[in-house]
């Protein structure tokens, strides 16, 4: 995936340029030679942000009271100390 570089001058001169490029691989846009924004396609964007969930939603979902989940049960028992 190509990476392309565009100054903030050339981006405004030329978006429809920065889109086309973005629909390859992400855009950096530089604001006096520092990297400041970057321009991805709508798609990348959703791949980069969907993966990450909770485990709250994850077992919200539907199909999660179908999944087999057998925990053991523990014991918590109590020693006496000896202080003396």
């Amino acid at each position: 995936m190509p990476v392309t570089t565009l100054s903030s001058r050339e981006f405004n001169q030329d978006i429809g340029k920065a889109k086309r490029a973005s629909s390859k691989g992400p855009v950096i846009i530089t604001d006096r030679g520092k990297p400041s924004q970057v321009l991805l396609s709508f798609e990348e964007y959703k791949r980069l942000t969907s993966q990450r969930r909770s485990i709250a939603k994850a077992l919200a979902m539907p199909s999660a009271a179908d999944i087999k989940f057998d925990l053991q049960k523990s014991s918590i028992t109590s020693k006496p100390v000896d202080l003396i």
